[in-house]
C-alpha cells in the first residue's frame, strides 16, 4: 500500500509540473509576441559586423551573435534572447564603443562628456548629466527584460522534464508495487520462491 501511495503522489506531483511548466511557457511566449519586436535587418551576425566594423568598433573584442533575428518576430526565448545581443552591439556603435561606467558623467558643449563638474554645461547652477549614458540605461533595461524571458522559458521546460520524470518514476512504483517487490523481506522472498519453483518436500525416516 504504501508503494502504491508513493505512486500515485509521484504521478499527480508530474502532472501538476507539466502543467506548470506548460503555462509558464506559454506565458513567456504570448508576452513577447503581444510586444510585437521584430529584429531589423542589420541582425544577422554578417550585417551587425560589417556595421560594427564601420562604427569603428573593434569586432574580435565584442560578442558577435550567431543567431539571426533579421526580420523575423521575437516569440520565444531563444530569439528574445538573440535579440537583446544585437541590442547591446547597437549600444555600442551608439556610445563609439563605451560601456555605461566607461562614459563621463557630465555634459559638455563638444559632445565628448566630462567627470569635472566645473566644466559641465549646467542648467540652474546644476551639471548636466550626459545624455549619452541614457542610452545604457535603456538598453539594460530592455535586454534584462528579454533576457529574462529566456530564462523564464528554460525554467518551464526543465519543470515539464521534471515532471516527466516524476510521472515515470510514479509509473515505476507502481509497477514494483503490484508486482510484489515493495513487500517485506520474508513476504518477498517466499513470493519469488512460489513463482519460480516448488521446494520438493524431503521425506523423514520414520523411527522403528
Amino acid at each position: 500500500m504504501g508503494g502504491m501511495v508513493a505512486a500515485v503522489v509521484l504521478v499527480a506531483f508530474g502532472i501538476a509540473a507539466i502543467v506548470i511548466g506548460a503555462n509558464g511557457r506559454s506565458t513567456v511566449q504570448d508576452n513577447l509576441v503581444a510586444q510585437k519586436i521584430t529584429g531589423s535587418a542589420d541582425m544577422t551576425p554578417a550585417a551587425i559586423t560589417a556595421e560594427a566594423t564601420k562604427a569603428g568598433l573593434k569586432t574580435n573584442q565584442i560578442a558577435i551573435p550567431s543567431c539571426s533575428v533579421a526580420g523575423k518576430t521575437v516569440n520565444n526565448g531563444a530569439t528574445a534572447r538573440c535579440f537583446a545581443q544585437y541590442m547591446n552591439i547597437h549600444a555600442l556603435e551608439a556610445t563609439g564603443g563605451l560601456l555605461y561606467s566607461q562614459m563621463p558623467r557630465y555634459a559638455t558643449a563638444d559632445g565628448k562628456g566630462t567627470n569635472n563638474a566645473a566644466q559641465a554645461l549646467t542648467s540652474n547652477g546644476q551639471p548636466l548629466d550626459n545624455p549619452a549614458r541614457n542610452i545604457w540605461i535603456q538598453e539594460t533595461a530592455l535586454s534584462t527584460a528579454l533576457n529574462t524571458s529566456y530564462m523564464a522559458e528554460q525554467i518551464s521546460l526543465f519543470g515539464i522534464v521534471v515532471g516527466i520524470a516524476l510521472l515515470l518514476s510514479g509509473f515505476g512504483f507502481a509497477i514494483l508495487a503490484a508486482g510484489g517487490a515493495l513487500r517485506n523481506r520474508d513476504n518477498a522472498l517466499r513470493v519469488v520462491a512460489a513463482r519460480t519453483h516448488k521446494v520438493p518436500e524431503i521425506p523423514v525416516p520414520q523411527e522403528s
